[in-house]
């Protein structure tokens, strides 16, 4: 490799320990020799890493620590897997604390008290999706080629999907009426072998049903496997795993990966535009565009969130960095959650987080399906972003003066937030010891000391 490189040896050695820099030149070798993308080497994983875990020391059982960032830097730069295990432990500490908290912590054994500390497998898949960056290309690999194949026949997709399940499995696809149904969407009936969907899912919702139950029909086999291999122990975390697989099978096979990645760039990344062409909602889409990890042909590395009008956030997924909160809602100042009053308007922001970053945000909100009058309807604000040197290739950003432009300071929660005068603060940050003056009232509702 240090010929390939046209380095020494003992200098490869150095760089590979993190003791000497990867060079311009040996990065302009490295893509030349070896077909890596520079980008992978610029996308701040370490940045990242340390957001997260300065996130797990702000708990008031860590906070006294005092862990200075210097060394958590060194630390995510030099042992990654060390810091990824502290996470999974704070993890399972978070989920036995609250299962304490409600009275429902299971235990270990009758005549013993301390509560099974066990990791959410809910949270243990998200941070496989973290770690695969979202993007899984076998998955990709096999939804093109089914989509290929689907394309042949001439039809519509949901047709054509129906007559694949039926020809080749036996599977009959049924739209039935909401009475039928009822709260489910899609159900699959392993006796009669019919695949059942609620007629209140729109067509794009239809076909992505009918998608999902082909992904376990042809490739079950390629979804255990991978689901096996990151997850190796826990049978429902493979089970959460495998419809997960299954959900990316059905959005690839939808919005073939060339395809949707040649539309998407062509067209300045237009949600609406990529929808209306690949027959996909506005979630769909976003979703969708968080995968484009493909090494040959990659996309923007766009992050995602999903939010409710409380600040719940349901879905947090990146393609490359961006420091989520791990626990509790978003920043007020971010328009993700304006979205709420022009529903269906897309709206845009510059944001600047307190490390400085700079990033440009889509919001808008969505339904995920039709509701009966009189029913509780779901409503969500999906936000899209990148970082700011991407911006340029959106079509959002078109009429944006980068020069002049200025950005919303927003923090990943006000908890870890230390921006001093913020109107919406609703916490005081964790790190900063409260200053109570009784004499004065000012724009934050909570004064702190620096440190």
């Amino acid at each position: 490799m240090a010929e390939e490189l046209d380095v020494s040896a003992s200098y490869l050695n150095l760089m590979e320990r993190n003791q000497r820099p990867i060079t311009v030149q040996v990065l302009i070798r490295l893509a030349d020799v070896y077909g890596i993308d520079p980008r992978e080497f610029m996308e701040g994983e370490a940045g990242q890493t340390v957001g997260e875990i300065e996130q797990l020391l702000s708990d008031p059982v860590l906070r006294d620590a005092g862990v200075p960032r210097a060394e958590v830097q060194d630390a995510a730069e030099n042992s990654p897997f060390l810091l990824a295990a502290m996470q999974r432990l704070y993890r399972a500490y978070v989920a036995a604390r609250e299962a304490s908290q409600t009275s429902l912590s299971e235990r270990a054994d009758a005549d013993r008290t301390e509560a099974i500390m066990r990791e959410s497998p809910i949270d243990r898949v998200r941070a496989v999706l973290h770690t695969q960056r979202n993007h899984f290309d076998e998955v990709d690999a096999a939804a093109e080629s089914v989509a290929s194949d689907l394309a042949l026949t001439g039809h519509e997709l949901f047709y054509a999907i129906s007559e694949h399940l039926r020809a080749r499995h036996g599977i009959r696809v049924r739209v039935l009426p909401l009475e039928v149904m009822g709260e489910r969407l899609r159900w699959y009936d392993h006796h009669r072998r019919q695949l059942l969907i609620s007629e209140i899912l729109d067509p794009a919702g239809r076909v992505f049903q009918a998608a999902h139950q082909l992904a376990f029909s042809d490739h079950d086999a390629l979804l255990n496997a991978i689901a096996v291999r990151l997850l190796p122990e826990g049978d429902m975390e493979r089970r959460l795993m495998r419809i997960t697989l299954a959900n990316y099978f059905a959005a690839a096979l939808m919005m073939p990966y060339g395809k949707f990645h040649e539309a998407a760039e062509l067209s300045g990344y237009d949600l609406d535009l990529l929808g209306a062409k690949f027959g996909a909602s506005y979630e769909q889409v976003a979703h969708r565009l968080t995968t484009l990890g493909r090494s040959t042909a990659r996309g923007i590395p766009f992050f995602m969130l999903r939010v409710d009008g409380a600040g719940n956030v349901s879905k947090r997924l990146a393609s490359g960095r961006f420091p989520f909160a791990q626990f509790g809602g978003t920043c007020a100042l971010w328009n993700l959650h304006a979205a709420f009053a022009e529903p269906g308007k897309i709206l845009t922001q510059v944001i600047e987080l307190t490390d400085g970053s700079r990033w440009f945000s889509i919001a808008r909100t969505v339904r995920p399906a039709v509701t009966p009058y009189g029913a509780i309807e779901a409503h969500y604000s999906i936000g899209l972003g990148c970082e700011m040197r991407y911006a340029n290739r959106l079509v959002y950003a078109k009429r944006l003066d980068f020069n002049a432009v200025e950005a919303t300071p927003i923090g990943v929660n006000c908890r870890l937030c230390e921006r001093p005068a913020c109107p919406q603060r609703a916490a005081p940050p964790v790190l900063r010891p409260l200053h109570v003056d009784e004499s004065m009232r000012t724009i934050a509702p909570f004064a702190f000391r620096d440190l």
